[in-house]
């Protein structure tokens, strides 16, 4: 019988060998270890989450199809309370910007957002084209901050503001000053049915605007919108300067 306490022995080290797999297939099936991108969605959507939808006071054009909803995501109380404060203003003071617009349609209801980007809208207003004979065209013209141009790591007024229009229905959005500079004022000229737009561009490339950087004006065509081309040539530069020496 000297073989029983052998038998004995194997038998308990497979019943615990046994235990111990069971033990750790339930732990693995129970618990599974999330990948990078599982991490990083639920990061993002967390942080989507934590943001608060504040809506603007509407903006009714009777001569569009559409209303517009400015659109601002907040995870700052005080926020809120600037808009509370001052419902019917459609620029922000200067901390503060619409991050997208939504265009509702009136007849149907269906709508749609002017911007597929992250992008900061710092205001916007109605333009008018005239001309002889025919209705008149109408446009919204946006300033919009794309990019922190100065590296600070945050979005504000030092930054590049770009110029863009669109129809009335958010639609055919269209950039008409170039990347590298902030759009400073403008104005229609309508028996040429075109605009001139003032720019000051970060000349000297140290990312920020100031008042030795060049200003300059640029046309943009109102028939077809585009990145507008400079009226003053490099000739008549040297000229101003030679002549102020």
């Amino acid at each position: 019988m000297a073989s029983h306490p052998i038998v004995k022995a194997m038998i308990t080290a497979i019943l615990l060998f046994t235990l111990l797999v069971a033990c750790q297939t339930r732990t693995h099936q129970g618990t599974k270890e999330p990948n990078s991108t599982q991490t990083s969605l639920a990061q993002a959507t967390e942080e989507t989450s934590n943001k608060t939808i504040i809506y603007g006071e509407l903006k009714i054009e009777e001569k569009s199809d559409y209303i517009m909803i400015p659109v601002t995501l907040s995870e700052n109380s005080d926020n809120k309370d600037s808009l509370f404060r001052n419902p019917s203003s459609y620029e922000y003071d200067r901390k503060e910007f619409f991050d997208n617009l939504i265009f509702y349609r009136k007849q149907d209801g269906t709508s749609h957002l002017l911007l597929n980007k992250p992008a900061k809208i710092t205001s916007f207003e109605t333009l008018e084209k005239k001309e002889a004979g025919k209705p008149s065209t109408y446009f919204f013209l946006y300033k919009i901050i794309e990019a922190d141009t100065n590296a600070d790591k945050k979005i504000g007024y030092e930054d590049a503001t770009i110029g863009y229009l669109s129809d009335l229905s958010g639609k055919n959005l269209q950039q008409i000053t170039p990347n590298n500079a902030q759009m400073l004022n403008w104005v229609i000229v309508q028996s040429i049915k075109s605009m001139f737009v003032k720019i000051i561009k970060d000349s000297n490339r140290d990312q920020k605007f100031t008042e030795i950087d060049e200003t300059t004006y640029i046309k943009v065509n109102l028939d077809s919108p585009s990145i507008g081309t400079e009226i003053i040539s490099d000739d008549m530069k040297k000229q101003i300067k030679s002549i102020g020496k």
